[in-house]
């Protein structure tokens, strides 16, 4: 049985002591603020453990977000100080000299490259602010690559990935966060289907067999399998050549 209570206390723990470490008394903790659980949950943890002076948010809209609102109330919500950077104009200036090259975009590149503008947005401020970047991904959607390599799967520091999306939630709920940032259903931004519609399972099925084992359904469990074979390259070291 998975224990709330004593994972929170943990995490900011580990939290302390990797600052601890990695920098001085005035290092913060800078996160990109979605709005989503995984973000809104570790910022929360990074303000327990820090203190909410020490927890510095990058919302980063690409041109006009319909639920920017919910990234400003956590910020509200946690009293932590935040930036915005809207990454419209660079996702669009990139893409425009792409197309001088003659090179077509596919959805591959659409769907990644906001990501990895992002996560060069958040070490521009980090480098800037004297932070430390905070990952946010989860071991849900790190099993099946739901992620982005270089983008939202890279960071300084993980508190979440470890967790499943189930545990996630449970966290977030000891930590008293309202249920508007727990339980926002994710969007991939691109197509406005839900991360559950484009993976084709819940994470409610996906954390069971992760955590258990148990997948009643074969072609849902194969499926799994497949992506975790396919994706492991993004939570794995990068290969390197040894010269013997």
């Amino acid at each position: 049985m998975f224990d709330a209570k004593k994972a929170k206390n943990r995490i900011v723990e580990w939290i302390v002591e990797y600052f601890q470490y990695n920098g001085s008394p005035e290092t913060k903790a800078v996160i990109g603020i979605s709005g989503g659980k995984d973000s809104s949950i570790a910022a929360a943890l990074c303000a327990e453990a820090l203190g909410k002076n020490r927890v510095l948010g990058v919302i980063m809209p690409q041109g006009e977000q319909h639920d920017i609102d919910v990234s400003f109330a956590l910020c509200k919500a946690l009293d932590i100080s935040y930036v915005k950077i809207n990454i419209g104009d660079t996702v669009k200036t990139l893409y425009d000299e792409i197309g001088k090259t003659g090179l077509a975009l596919n959805d591959i590149a659409v769907f990644n490259t906001p990501a990895r503008i992002r996560m060069t947005s958040l070490y521009a401020v980090s480098a800037i602010a004297g932070g430390r970047v905070a990952n946010t991904c989860n071991l849900s959607e790190d099993w099946v690559g739901y992620s982005t390599k270089f983008g939202d799967s890279a960071g300084d520091f993980s508190p979440l990935s470890n967790l499943t999306v189930t545990e996630i939630k449970a966290v977030g709920r000891e930590l008293g966060l309202a249920p508007e940032f727990i339980d926002k259903t994710p969007v991939d931004g691109l197509c406005g289907k839900s991360d559950e519609d484009n993976l084709g399972f819940t994470y409610a099925v996906l954390d069971k067999y992760i955590r258990e084992g148990i997948c009643e359904d074969t072609q849902i469990k194969e499926k799994i399998d497949r992506m975790h074979r396919m994706n492991l390259h993004k939570v794995n070291p990068m290969p390197a050549f040894v010269m013997n």
